[in-house]
């Protein structure tokens, strides 16, 4: 392998500057994974757009959406709006205990526009975390029953909801939900503690408030330099 090549080992689409597949306007750098792609390749997966009903009722009801509102539409509104455009009937809310008043606004929302909702919460099932082997140290702060996105998803699953909206579960929480949930699946809040459930914040400031994330591995004491001038 020359060197060229070398260099762009381990490069992908957040490497790049161009971004010629949105484009098309330019030439795709040496490590595009588009550039890379055979017609076949794209042949298969846009067939699975076109010739899959409900990946192409999906497709379609998101790209109207995002056309026909964008910057206009808050995320409960397009979800609203998506839920309506596949011709969901009946909405599952999977949400955390901690998140269990906004999901009760979610819900009159929805109700409002005329859905079935059922929603069931984290702690459903009431499981000890020591149970499942979770040492007893990891229950001060946060309690001792388990959050059970297994059980969320086959509760819901057995209501046979048309749309899941996930509403803060925790990082792999969420996780296993998608992977047990049968129906299809949004997002409504990504859960942050520290930043009100915002989680670009900590990019948004990455080079203020938060520039520890990029000067140092997480977990790791951030190495202060001082320089001469610093000392004077």
């Amino acid at each position: 392998m020359n060197e060229k090549n070398n260099k762009n080992i381990g490069c992908s689409c957040v490497d790049c500057g161009i971004l010629n597949c949105a484009k098309r306007t330019g030439q795709y750098p040496e490590f595009c994974p588009t550039a890379e792609l055979t017609e076949e390749e794209i042949d298969q997966v846009t067939d699975l757009y076109k010739n899959n009903r409900v990946n192409k009722k999906i497709a379609v009801a998101a790209a109207e959406i995002e056309g026909g509102f964008y910057g206009r539409y808050t995320r409960v509104e397009e979800i609203v709006e998506f839920a309506r455009r596949i011709g969901a009937k009946k909405i599952g809310i999977a949400t955390c205990i901690g998140l269990i008043e906004e999901s009760r606004i979610f819900a009159r929302i929805l109700r409002l526009n005329g859905f079935e909702v059922y929603g069931v919460s984290c702690k459903s099932g009431s499981v000890n975390k020591t149970d499942i082997g979770i040492d007893k140290k990891y229950t001060c702060v946060t309690g001792g029953v388990m959050c059970n996105p297994i059980l969320q998803a086959k509760l819901l699953n057995k209501r046979k909801v048309d749309l899941n909206v996930v509403v803060g579960l925790c990082v792999g929480h969420d996780s296993l939900f998608y992977k047990y949930a049968k129906g299809i699946t949004t997002t409504l809040i990504t859960k942050d503690r520290v930043l009100a459930h915002n989680p670009a914040g900590a990019l948004y400031q990455s080079k203020a408030y938060y520039k520890k994330l990029l000067m140092a591995p997480v977990g790791e004491n951030v190495v202060c330099s001082v320089t001469q001038a610093d000392k004077t």
